[in-house]
């Protein structure tokens, strides 16, 4: 009997562990995955190149279409976890999913790996998604965007990590 309940013990405390680690690393599994992605370019300037169009398949979209949402759709594809798959910008910020709003007083501070959305007024709606890598204290976020350049351009040639101000950021989705 000693025994039976030493293995059963055991295995509690190892379905715990596995439990606890999963939840932690879901977050940490999708930020080293789109991090690793830093410094991907576009082939010719054309929303092209093997890696891009990789990101494009992803969510069913063909070489030239712009990749910000697809790269996105990739990175959570890859690291196994459900989301929307789209290319369409405006479908990550589905209602449930969304912790931050802009002037919204019911914000949830957005964590890294969730998805953040910049609204373009010429187009009235969000029109470029990127990750949270960081939400510091002050009006920085630091990201990590597909289809956008130094100068964070929607129509960009690459992968970048880049600084953002936080008024710039709009809705941010949380998918894990």
């Amino acid at each position: 009997m000693g025994k039976i309940k030493t293995i059963l013990l055991s295995l509690f405390l190892l379905t715990s562990c596995i439990s606890i680690f999963s939840e932690n690393t879901s977050s940490q599994l999708v930020t080293s995955i789109f991090r690793r992605e830093i410094g991907v370019r576009e082939l010719t300037g054309h929303n092209d190149g093997v890696r891009v169009e990789t990101y494009l398949a992803s969510c069913h979209l063909k070489k030239g279409n712009p990749w910000c949402a697809a790269f996105i759709t990739w990175t959570y594809r890859t690291a196994g976890i459900k989301a929307v798959v789209s290319g369409y910008a405006p479908n990550w910020f589905q209602g449930k999913n969304i912790v931050y709003m802009r002037g919204s007083k019911k914000n949830i501070s957005p964590e890294p790996a969730d998805v953040f959305g910049i609204y373009f007024p010429s187009k009235k709606r969000i029109a470029h998604v990127g990750f949270v890598d960081e939400w510091k204290s002050g009006s920085v976020a630091i990201t990590v965007e597909g289809n956008t350049n130094e100068a964070g351009s929607r129509e960009g040639d690459g992968v970048y990590r880049k600084r953002r101000l936080k008024s710039q950021i709009y809705k941010v989705s949380r998918w894990l």
